[in-house]
């Protein structure tokens, strides 16, 4: 049976690419609605989650939700997506749904999100990373298994720890929350890309010495067990 490895400081490193653009104020307080967004796969927007985001816009009832994502390219994929927002009660002047785009537009689209709503229960990765990155605060409710995890992780080593829910209750209320203090997601926003930079979650250093270290003590185990 293999054996987790834990590393001590998150599994995972990122390298930000050196086009991305600069940081942006908050469209919100630029245009005084706020602005939810998911920039995540589709296959990870289910039915649970659509429910949930349909309750944080009922909650909010100024704010707007962006989807973008790759599969939106397709007519028929954006139609069943807003037919089921509506199906909840949102109305589709309130969902924005755009499709494939280069990645550095792609990145410089999230100058046009306040705060980032996390699929479940399979999460982001990468794509919490770079929402990080251009300075959108990340809302996430993990799981029980590793695949539902990877945004708390990233998270909690960018020292945003109060972004993860533990209920999708409080997923709701966490949204709400910082979706009425623009002031205090405004001061976050500018101040997150050095907050990252500085993490252990940008510590490429840190995270191979980690590494390697690892893997001597599995060789070493394996020398004291005889294996080799």
């Amino acid at each position: 049976m293999e054996k987790l490895i834990r590393m001590p400081h998150g599994y995972a490193c990122y390298r930000p690419p050196d086009y991305a653009s600069a940081l942006q104020a908050p469209p919100a307080q630029r245009s005084g609605r706020l602005t939810f967004g998911c920039f995540n796969n589709i296959s990870k927007i289910n039915d649970r989650v659509i429910a949930l985001w349909a309750e944080i816009l009922h909650a909010v009832p100024d704010a707007r939700l962006l989807v973008k994502t790759v599969a939106l390219d397709d007519r028929p994929t954006r139609q069943r997506l807003m037919d089921k927002f509506e199906a909840a009660g949102v109305s589709r002047q309130r969902v924005e749904l755009q499709g494939r785009s280069p990645h550095a537009e792609l990145l410089a689209g999230y100058g046009e999100v306040d705060i980032a709503l996390d699929p479940f229960p399979y999460s982001g990765g990468l794509t919490t990373c770079e929402a990080l990155w251009q300075g959108v605060p990340v809302i996430t409710w993990p799981g029980e298994l590793p695949q539902g995890r990877h945004s708390a992780s990233h998270l909690t080593h960018a020292g945003l720890s109060d972004f993860i829910a533990a209920s999708g209750r409080e997923y709701i209320a966490l949204a709400v929350r910082w979706a009425n203090d623009i002031p205090a997601l405004t001061r976050l926003r500018a101040g997150l890309r050095d907050r990252m930079a500085k993490s252990n979650l940008c510590d490429g250093a840190k995270f191979i010495s980690d590494l390697e270290g690892e893997l001597r003590k599995i060789w070493r185990r394996r020398c004291a067990a005889g294996a080799v």
